[in-house]
């Protein structure tokens, strides 16, 4: 007779128990002494955490499709937002198996640094005014601060200091508005880009600026009506401290100072999303607060995202879904087997039409795969879906950095507005209208700094 180490629900119940108790990612053992051992994850969870196959008891497998007709099986493993997408607007999501392998959750150069701080003994932790330093007190030197992260602000912090985990990244972006009714309401194309100023996967500070944290720009291209509006923001190392947001408007032909404390407006008309949902760490971290862990549990999301590449050219994923079959991307979810779930509020923003968000956040990257605004009634509001993942699909791969590991990126996003039923549908393309190209990669930082991060470069950039 085979007699049973754990019983069928000792995952959940320990995850629980972890929840309680404030501890660490891992079940059977800590995540982070498999993350510093460089070994598969399966040695940290239980197996039902770790197949749907098991976790549904046979009734969902990897290649399965969840449908309107079978997702009350994994009801408590989808955030309440995706679940209604299913259930009543004909979206379909494909089950893929659990990754294991941390290295492919990553960027390479972002791993490295990562594992180098682990070797080294190099920690994070928050000073007295609440941002990220070293052990020793000084500003933190790039790679995942918290690898083991215990409380909300260990996973916000995570998911603040780095946004594209790279030392520069360049999107080529569509985003396509449906409608109520699944008709087309706008399509825009831009780019952007990101610099990292510290917190490099090269442990160096760019240009001396040790008050920045990171410049980022974002440039419309199509359509003609806002093509050339472009925007930068400086993010300063302190979190407590509002970016500087400057514009450049074809129409007015000069660049303008914007305010910053209010992030809660779309930049072009149409759209769902704010600045402020942007990586569910749009805003900087301090002008939040009240970060909770509410939940740790089992989920299914895009965590490892398949990638575009493999049906399209310009890496956009096949669609599906809705009145006219076009709101959806398809995309592929898998069982994550510790997600936490994040709770903060704007304490920063007293005039916010936003009154909370929930994070869905996986423990062996820290990093969302879907996160709800709420509004002041505590209504769910908006669903900031994102998918991530390696940039590889059968013989088709695109490199990172150092031209021999894989990249790895964000794949999409889907910002649904639950209140108004509008989506925005925003693709990460290879390029898009202006010949603009996605970029991973390090060094050229002066060429792209004169290019995309002063107030010159926006006016340049506005001459389209």
């Amino acid at each position: 007779m085979h007699i049973r180490k754990y019983d069928f629900n000792y995952g959940r119940r320990q995850l629980m128990k972890n929840a309680a108790m404030g501890a660490g990612a891992g079940v059977l053992m800590p995540l982070s002494k498999l993350f510093a051992a460089e070994q598969s994850i399966a040695k940290a969870y239980p197996d039902e955490l770790m197949s749907i196959e098991m976790y549904t008891k046979g009734k969902i497998k990897p290649g399965d499709f969840i449908t309107a007709q079978n997702v009350e099986v994994v009801k408590d493993l989808l955030d309440p937002i995706v679940y209604d997408q299913i259930k009543t607007m004909n979206r379909k999501i494909k089950i893929r198996a659990t990754e294991t392998d941390l290295t492919k959750m990553f960027p390479h150069e972002y791993y490295e640094a990562t594992m180098r701080n682990l070797r080294d003994g190099v920690s994070g932790k928050f000073n007295a005014e609440g941002n990220v330093v070293t052990q020793d007190g000084k500003n933190w030197v790039g790679g995942m601060p918290f690898p083991d992260p215990k409380t909300g602000d260990e996973v916000q912090a995570n998911m603040a200091m780095s946004w594209g985990r790279g030392d520069y990244n360049q999107y080529a972006v569509n985003d396509t508005v449906f409608n109520p009714d699944g008709s087309k309401g706008y399509s825009y194309d831009l780019v952007w880009a990101e610099l990292q100023v510290q917190g490099r996967c090269d442990g160096k500070v760019f240009r001396d600026m040790d008050d920045l944290v990171r410049l980022q720009t974002v440039l419309f291209t199509a359509t003609q009506d806002v093509a050339g509006s472009s925007f930068l923001s400086t993010w300063y190392y302190d979190q407590r401290k509002f970016p500087d947001l400057y514009g450049y408007l074809p129409q007015f032909r000069r660049v303008r100072q914007f305010p910053t404390n209010q992030r809660f407006e779309p930049l072009i008309p149409g759209v769902t999303w704010f600045l402020s949902d942007a990586w569910a760490a749009g805003d900087p971290m301090r002008t939040w607060g009240e970060y909770k862990i509410l939940d740790r549990k089992p989920m299914l999301g895009a965590f490892n995202s398949n990638w575009g590449g493999a049906d399209s050219d310009n890496w956009v994923h096949n669609v599906h879904g809705g009145p006219k079959g076009e709101t959806f991307f398809d995309v592929e979810y898998e069982l994550a087997p510790e997600v936490v779930i994040v709770e903060s509020k704007p304490t920063g923003y007293p005039r916010s039409p936003v009154g909370r968000r929930l994070a869905y956040c996986d423990v062996r990257n820290s990093l969302f795969c879907g996160s709800i605004r709420f509004d002041r009634q505590d209504k769910p509001w908006v669903n900031f879906e994102a998918g991530f993942g390696q940039y590889k699909a059968g013989d088709k791969e695109v490199k990172g950095p150092d031209g021999k590991h894989t990249a790895w990126s964000w794949t999409y996003v889907m910002s649904f507005d639950a209140q108004t039923r509008r989506m925005s549908r925003i693709a990460h393309q290879k390029e898009c209208t202006g010949g603009y190209q996605s970029v991973f990669r390090q060094g050229e930082d002066e060429k792209m700094y004169s290019r995309f991060f002063t107030q010159q470069a926006l006016q340049r950039l506005g001459q389209v």
